[in-house]
């Protein structure tokens, strides 16, 4: 693992994040949630990846290094992008498919709306991100 590690981690994450979001929505839901697989839920599945890799640098390289500077700079844009833009279309999406059924002129399907994160699922994001490299770190 020693050699992939770089590589690893960051699938490592994402496989625990969404793992995780699919049994919390099976949960919520009652019944298996494959329909309420995709964009949006706790934790954050991209905060989780981007989390890891800049966690992992830290933790392995030192966070003096500019590769901790630059994963540290992709992680605040991903997080970012994922808490205000991604949560300003699903609002958007909200809005179109209530136009739409106001004037009965049903789309083919609704537009997905959940699409953003909230403050507690991209924090659950970049603590599973971080344990998910500590815990890489333990093991190479």
């Amino acid at each position: 693992m020693e050699h992939f590690a770089y590589a690893a981690t960051p699938f490592l994450a994402w496989l625990i994040a969404g793992s995780t979001k699919f049994v919390i929505n099976s949960i919520r839901a009652g019944r298996p949630a494959f329909g309420l697989i995709g964009y949006g839920g706790l934790p954050s599945n991209h905060s989780a990846i981007v989390s890891s890799i800049a966690a992992l640098i830290g933790f392995r390289e030192g966070i003096d290094q500019p590769a901790f500077g630059v994963a540290l700079a992709l992680a605040f844009i991903v997080i970012l992008d994922a808490s205000s833009l991604r949560r300003q279309v699903g609002r958007h999406a909200q809005a179109i498919n209530r136009l739409m059924q106001q004037q009965n002129a049903g789309l083919s399907a609704p537009l997905r709306e959940r699409m953003g994160h909230t403050r507690l699922e991209i924090a659950a994001g970049i603590v599973t991100g971080i344990a998910t490299a500590a815990l890489v770190c333990h093991l190479s």
